[in-house]
């Protein structure tokens, strides 16, 4: 079955996309929850007009998130927290801590849009990798070293 999506549906597509997935997950799950409708022949003209009318704004979406990807490329984040004498974080180092050191620096990023490289948090003092999701293909790879502080 052809839908059109709504909305962002991780591990399917983004919105206004045209997608064909099995009738059962549209009819059951998509279309009920208000993630997408189905692709009609009208439906896909006012999406195509809609996609036209939008396309100037996207171009502009897309320099704005090159921009900032290319300022977090390669850029080392530093994040302080409590650890024991071993080396263990007290609690973990999880996204929202690296964004507010990107906020700090100076780029504005959504939490959300932060995903550690390998884990979801980080429990022991080093360098990690984490990626931020800029706009839908642009992603930029940070460095992030976590630091101890004395307690």
């Amino acid at each position: 079955m052809e839908i059109i999506l709504k909305q962002d549906v991780p591990n399917l597509g983004h919105k206004d996309d045209i997608v064909t997935v099995k009738n059962g997950y549209a009819a059951n799950y998509l279309i009920p929850r208000g993630m997408a409708i189905m692709a009609t022949p009208s439906a896909k003209k006012v999406l195509a007009e809609k996609l036209r009318q939008r396309a100037h704004k996207e171009a502009k979406i897309r320099e704005d998130a090159t921009l900032l990807a290319n300022a977090l490329e390669g850029l080392t984040v530093k994040v302080t927290t409590k650890v024991s004498s071993k080396g263990k974080v007290f609690g973990s180092v999880n996204n929202i801590q690296i964004t507010e050191a990107l906020v700090a620096l100076g780029h504005d990023v959504d939490r959300k849009n932060v995903t550690i490289t390998g884990t979801d948090t980080i429990k022991e003092i080093g360098t990690y990798e984490a990626v931020v999701k800029c706009y839908r293909d642009i992603k930029a790879t940070i460095t992030v070293e976590v630091e101890g502080e004395e307690v």
